[in-house]
């Protein structure tokens, strides 16, 4: 009966998509940000990988404790060659493309206050246009990792970055639950 009242419980704590978000950087007060939407496009269909194949990630999000210290408020993918084409996570609207500093960079509103956006990335698209989940964004362009080819990619939910990877994967730790029916052996009741 014990197992069956934990098991409850895990169950009805699980989000109702079956899919987590990682949670945002700590907001006023210390708390967390409310953890984003479901991973689920704009136009129904889940996320997906701005890279294909599935690429590498060469550096994890790791965002400052407060948003002036620094910190590394996206993910860098491995891209197998510089040129690769770099594809819309999600649909939404181009809301900029153009130079920040001097990395060429573009940004998807995706809606609901997250938009995405990706440097280096040699994009002929403007501001305004309409992409769809799995549209190209542009090409991957050598910098931002010296030599070698990557894709930095951040998401944001207004003002609090969130890490990319927890629109695509489960990143919610694992939880260890008894087994229903214990049996004979470590921990069994025979």
């Amino acid at each position: 009966m014990v197992v069956s009242v934990i098991l409850a419980a895990v169950v009805c704590a699980a989000p109702a998509s079956g899919v987590a978000a990682a949670p945002g950087p700590p907001g006023a007060g210390g708390q967390e940000t409310p953890p984003p939407l479901a991973s689920v496009a704009q136009d129904g269909g889940p996320w997906s990988w701005p890279l294909s194949p599935r690429p590498k990630v060469l550096r994890a999000f790791d965002p400052p404790a407060r948003p002036w210290l620094s910190g590394h408020r996206g993910v860098d993918l491995a891209a197998a060659t510089a040129g690769v084409p770099v594809t819309a996570p999600a649909a939404g609207t181009v809301s900029f493309a153009g130079f920040v500093v001097d990395r060429p960079v573009i940004t998807i509103d995706h809606g609901n206050g997250l938009r995405s956006s990706f440097e280096p990335v040699a994009s002929t698209l403007r501001s305004g246009a309409a992409v769809a989940r799995g549209a190209e964004l542009g090409r991957v362009l050598l910098g931002h990792c010296g030599t070698a080819p990557c894709l930095h990619w951040g998401v944001r939910r207004d003002r609090d970055y969130l890490n990319p990877l927890g629109f695509l994967i489960d990143l919610r730790p694992s939880v260890l639950l008894p087994p229903l029916r214990p049996g004979p052996g470590r921990g069994g009741s025979g």
